[in-house]
């Protein structure tokens, strides 16, 4: 087993398995979280010095402002965190926990509870939050006649299931008995212009409600948290890019880039598991095609949030014309009066709805549904233009002060006419020696194990093996010791294997223990010389990698009751719930459980973060 390295620090009192439990469990807090347990730890020390047994109290439930979050992406945390401060700047006693941190046992005593919870994939929970949001929406949820809470709902209206889990929670805790200190708060992309207010009416509420309550209300808040670095979400750096080399065949349907960034001088720091995140610019041909189609001026000067740019700026750079969304739809019905459109937003028209959102781009319905548009109107319909997150596919201890990137191209032919995306026309544009800018969003739930003598099955068809390729590179540079197992899947062995040779040097040095084709559009392939890479499609049915795992489920099961750690990367809407699918087969069959026994056990492994998943 690995010893975890504690830094200035006199070698530990505790034995290695404690350690290597202590460190899990601390590493996905925040500093706030952190600073707080060590003011409690050293109390705590200083009264069994004193020869006391009794635990230092941390304070009561009711005593307290509890803030939850659920958090796939990463914006749900960081207005959880932001909202926490500001609370704390208030001088409100105040605790910050991740959901699958929260002691629901505890909920019965609650009394003062802001949830901020996304909406992930096809109305779904997020991962750390699936077990909260189970227990709050079953049976054996308490009646909570004493809670007084509020609820801020994070989504993308882009999908159809907007903001579906907040809105679930915010009814259910009402159903329990809770009263609303705020009205359940609905913030799409644009995330500020609604969590602002939001925040301000719930921190009022919970200040007064606290204060008649008797809990003490300080005049400063606890501590200051030093920023590590200067640039951020909101101040981006300007990476240099150093490679940018497409890294399927040329006879490839797709267009798949492996990019490498600088991040020299920049103070930005991450670790595997986490994203990139990039600020995009629309392709310059779609806005004007924009610009034709609607019949404006792009040079026009166009004021809208006070704000002046020209038209074609703010088509350009300022706002999102690549993603449908229903507030898009519903001013381009009432701009055209278009009847058709306005009843694809009713209830009884969500499949419809589903489809449009998934078919089609902005500038499909413009050409479709006719409509004189005036520049304000315009700009007041379209959302704000939003980073992407890229999973980052390097390990620092390997690239040192760059990071890599594995990205797919959005570049297609629909509805007679060129498709692209924002921010991977971007990537792909963009060649060496140019910047991008870009900032780190961590993601505390995909974590290597602490313990470096753990096994690690990584699950990443298409670009989802972007964070596998940056773990395989921080066990081989770290010495961890345990074994690592790589599903991947994609459409053909000879032009679209991604990292192919890296892969294969993994298997020769021992740093990928074991690699497991899917190729699903190869309907006959001989068999890879390599003896450790196992499973090319032989026949006619297009195999997946939900079908290897089903395939060698016994193997697969027998590392996860010895201990392995899961992760799964990739597209949400399908491949990770066949992939869900596929383990809770591999567990009824060679587990010897029920279907809803394995889906427990599963739910057991997010909960320990055995299992986990960056799906998007």
């Amino acid at each position: 087993m690995n010893t975890v390295a504690v830094p200035n620090l006199p070698a530990p009192s505790l034995d290695a398995d404690k350690l290597v439990r202590l460190t899990r469990e601390l590493e996905s807090l925040t500093a706030a979280q952190l600073y707080w347990i060590a003011a409690w730890s050293a109390a705590q020390a200083e009264q069994v010095q004193r020869g006391g047994t009794t635990v230092v109290p941390v304070g009561q439930p009711a005593g307290w402002l509890s803030i939850v979050y659920g958090s796939q992406t990463g914006n749900a945390k960081r207005i959880a965190e932001q909202l926490a401060s500001r609370a704390e700047a208030a001088g409100l006693p105040v605790r910050l926990l991740r959901a699958d941190a929260y002691p629901q046992r505890e909920l019965v005593q609650e009394r003062h509870l802001l949830l901020v919870i996304s909406t992930q994939g096809d109305g779904e929970p997020p991962d750390d939050a699936r077990g909260l949001f189970e227990f709050i929406s079953g049976k054996r949820a308490p009646k909570l006649p004493a809670l007084q809470f509020a609820v801020l709902g994070l989504g993308d209206s882009s999908y159809p299931q907007f903001c579906t889990i907040g809105r679930q929670l915010d009814v259910r805790l009402a159903e329990l008995g809770g009263s609303r200190l705020a009205s359940f708060g609905e913030a799409d992309v644009e995330v500020e212009a609604v969590a602002a207010p939001w925040v301000e009416q719930a921190l009022e509420q919970a200040r007064e409600r606290l204060r008649q309550a008797g809990a003490p209300v300080r005049a400063t808040p606890l501590h200051v948290v030093p920023s590590r670095s200067a640039w951020s979400r909101e101040q981006p750096f300007a990476a240099t890019v150093l490679a940018n080399q497409r890294i399927v065949a040329r006879d490839s349907a797709r267009d798949v880039r492996h990019v490498e960034l600088s991040l020299e001088g920049s103070g930005l720091h991450y670790q595997p598991g986490d994203a990139l995140g990039v600020w995009p610019h629309n392709p310059p041909a779609l806005v004007e095609q924009w610009l034709e189609i609607l019949q404006l001026d792009g040079a026009q000067p166009v004021t809208h949030q006070q704000r002046t740019l020209p038209l074609r700026q703010w088509l350009g750079h300022e706002r999102e014309i690549t993603r449908l969304h229903r507030g898009f739809i519903s001013a381009l019905a009432t701009a055209g009066g278009h009847d058709e459109l306005a009843r694809l937003l009713q209830p009884e028209q969500s499949a419809q709805f589903a489809a449009v959102l998934a078919d089609e781009q902005p500038i499909d319905l413009l050409r479709r549904y006719q409509a004189t548009w005036q520049a304000e109107t315009l700009l007041a319909a379209l959302r704000p233009l939003a980073p992407r997150l890229y999973s980052i596919a390097s390990s620092t201890k390997a690239v040192g002060e760059e990071v890599h990137l594995t990205v797919a191209v959005v570049d297609y032919q629909a509805h007679g006419s060129a498709h692209w995306g924002a921010a991977s026309s971007l990537l792909a544009a963009t060649g060496e020696d140019g910047k991008l800018p870009v900032f780190i969003e961590p993601n505390e739930r995909f974590r290597l194990p602490a313990d470096g003598s753990r096994d690690i099955i990584m699950i990443g068809p298409g670009t989802g093996v972007a964070p596998f390729r940056a773990f395989v590179q921080e066990r081989r540079e770290s010495g961890a010791t345990g074994r690592n197992w790589l599903f991947f899947g994609n459409r053909h062995f000879a032009s679209d294997f991604l990292y192919q040779v890296e892969w294969q040097q993994a298997l020769q040095d021992g740093s990928l223990h074991r690699l497991d084709l899917a190729f699903s559009r190869d309907h006959a392939f001989s068999e890879s010389p390599h003896k450790d890479v196992r499973g090319v499609a032989r026949d006619s049915h297009k195999t997946y990698v939900q079908d290897r795992l089903r395939e060698h489920g016994a193997e697969l099961h027998e590392w996860l009751e010895n201990g392995a750690h899961l992760y799964v990367c990739g597209d949400a809407k399908h491949m990770a719930r066949d992939v869900h699918a596929a383990l809770v087969d591999v567990i009824v069959a060679h587990g010897n459980q029920s279907a809803d026994e394995a889906n427990a056990w599963l739910g057991d492994l997010l909960q320990q973060g055995r299992y986990a998943r960056d799906v998007y």
